[in-house]
């Protein structure tokens, strides 16, 4: 993390706002004395991502929830059937 003064900040913002575009962070201090910090935003998704490489929507079938047959379910407990 960078530390730039006020004066510094004031005459290159363009620049340093181009840094924090690209991910860099800075502290801004009056007198040398950190007062705030400058940082990216954080952008969140709110769309949901696709499940796999789907282009289309993935759906589960309603079988899938159907109760697993005996010898399936003797498997995953260890038994054999």
């Amino acid at each position: 993390m960078i530390t730039i003064n006020v004066q510094e900040a004031k005459t290159h913002f363009s620049h340093y706002l181009d840094e924090v575009a690209k991910g860099e962070s800075f502290i801004l201090c009056k007198r040398n004395k950190p007062v705030a910090e400058i940082r990216p935003i954080v952008i969140r998704i709110t769309e949901k991502r696709p499940i796999g490489l789907a282009k289309e929507a993935f759906t589960v079938p309603a079988s899938f929830f159907d109760e697993l047959p005996e010898e399936t379910v003797a498997l995953f407990s260890g038994m054999t059937p």
